[in-house]
Formats: C-alpha cells, structure tokens, sequence
C-alpha cells in the first residue's frame, strides 16, 4: 500500500532539497533518473530542459549554502497515483528565488527518483 511508502518518498525528497541547497552532483544524480525533463512556461512558451543541462546549471551555480543561506524548503504535498507512481508539490528558495515544484516520482528498484519536474520561478524573495 502507498502509505508505507511515504517515509522513503520524504526521504528522498529531502535529498533533493539537499542536492539542490548544496549543489551536490552526487545527491543530484541520486534523486533524479536520467531520462527526466525539466518544464516550465513563461509568456504562454514552453520551456523543456534536458536533466543533463539541468546538471550542468547545478554544476555550475554557486551553491546557497556556500553563501550561508540556511535551507528554506517546504514539502506540500504528496499524491500517490499507484504504490510506485507519486506527485509532490514543493517550495524552496535559491538564493534571492522561490520556486514552487511538481516533482514526478517513480519507485525504481525500491528508491524514489525524479522523472518529471514542472517548475515555476514564484516569486523573488524581498531584499
């Protein structure tokens, strides 16, 4: 039953707060299977992005948390869609940015990973 897979699924959506908070490839390549893709629209265009450019933006950016910007995530919701097949709605803060994320989860070989990631950049933090 879904409800005892709840535990594993926080726990890798805590992963993913951490991979992103800390930019960790090794946390990134754990939590987020290879074939996903990233989406978001903007101006009624939609943007795809490839998961192996989107580790190589997390690569690249300087991490919150080497800025001394403590985490600041939100776990929203969850919504199993079968015992394997999971949505959750997510906020987190990147540097002066707060996105809200749907995270597509399938339960591969007994761990969660990221198939799927819509996202929206919500709102900047106030200076």
């Amino acid at each position: 039953m879904a409800i005892e897979k709840i535990p594993a699924l926080v726990k890798a959506v805590d992963l993913y707060f951490q991979a992103l908070h800390e930019c960790d490839l090794e946390k990134f390549d754990r939590v987020f299977h290879p074939s996903c893709s990233l989406f978001d629209t903007d101006e009624a265009k939609l943007t795809v992005v490839p998961i192996a450019k989107y580790r190589s933006v997390i690569a690249e950016r300087v991490s919150p948390l080497s800025k001394g910007q403590p985490r600041d995530d939100l776990l929203i919701s969850i919504d199993f869609l079968s015992d394997d097949i999971a949505v959750t709605k997510v906020r987190l803060r990147i540097h002066d940015k707060v996105f809200i994320d749907h995270l597509n989860w399938a339960c591969i070989d007994g761990n969660f990973a990221i198939v799927a990631k819509l996202w929206h950049d919500f709102s900047p933090v106030a200076a």
